[in-house]
């Protein structure tokens, strides 16, 4: 029997640009584990960080960049490695992410990312990178609605329960209440984590000339604040890096 016959799926390839998504699988369950800060747990995101640094720059896949919130990272792939081939790509990149974080976080216990696909010719990328930041936007909202109602003594499921239709305007009146300008949360909680490979210049010194020489080389940049994707700057970023 010819097995090869049968991985029907092994040599799908696609064409780039795409973007590779990786979700947390099961996270809430890895968050209880770890005794995760809430809403938001800054070593968590931290970690989820140095996951993107990486795969930019350690993992050989090479992505251009990596935007990250949550337990969700969006990588975005100029060239292809694998020749373009969607299982190994989605395995090999979910592999190394579970492996990376397993690390940062010295977790005992197992964890895993899904990955999915996505071309992203022409100007997807900015209306990729719009969609998801406003995901990462509701999401925020709703983690500090949430943590707060459980503080407050109800379970996780009550909590959920008592703002699922809720709208956005509302759930910011509720946390005003609280105490809590939703608005003026950390950058990172509200809008997410753009991290973006670079050639830059650096200073070197050549022992045999005893000169000093300038070497390029690749420099992750990670802006304290990413932009709106949405506005003016955060388009033009975003072209800029895609090469669109």
């Amino acid at each position: 029997m010819d097995i090869k016959n049968r991985e029907i799926f092994s040599n799908l390839a696609i064409f780039p640009p795409v973007f590779v998504r990786l979700d947390g699988r099961a996270f809430h369950r890895l968050a209880r584990a770890l005794d995760l800060e809430k809403p938001f747990d800054p070593k968590f995101h931290a970690s989820m960080r140095a996951v993107c640094r990486y795969l930019l720059t350690e993992s050989g896949l090479t992505p251009t960049f990596a935007y990250t919130f949550s337990d969700e990272i969006s990588l975005y792939f100029r060239t292809l490695p694998f020749s373009g081939r969607v299982e190994k790509i989605d395995s090999v990149t979910a592999a190394v992410a579970a492996s990376v974080l397993t690390i940062e976080l010295g977790c005992s216990v197992p964890l895993a990312f899904d990955a999915r696909t996505i071309p992203a010719t022409g100007e997807f990328a900015v209306e990729y990178l719009i969609s998801r930041q406003n995901e990462a936007w509701r999401n925020h909202i709703n983690a500090y609605c949430q943590s707060a109602l459980v503080d407050e003594g109800m379970s996780p499921r009550e909590a959920a329960a008592a703002l699922r239709g809720m709208q956005s305007d509302a759930m910011h009146e509720m946390m005003f209440e609280r105490g809590v300008n939703l608005a003026a949360t950390p950058a990172w909680q509200r809008r997410g984590t753009l991290l973006y490979r670079e050639e830059c210049r650096k200073e070197g010194y050549n022992p045999l000339t005893g000169e000093t020489v300038q070497a390029v080389r690749t420099c992750i940049r990670e802006p304290e604040e990413t932009p709106l994707f949405s506005s003016e700057e955060g388009a033009a970023l975003v072209r800029s890096l895609t090469g669109a």
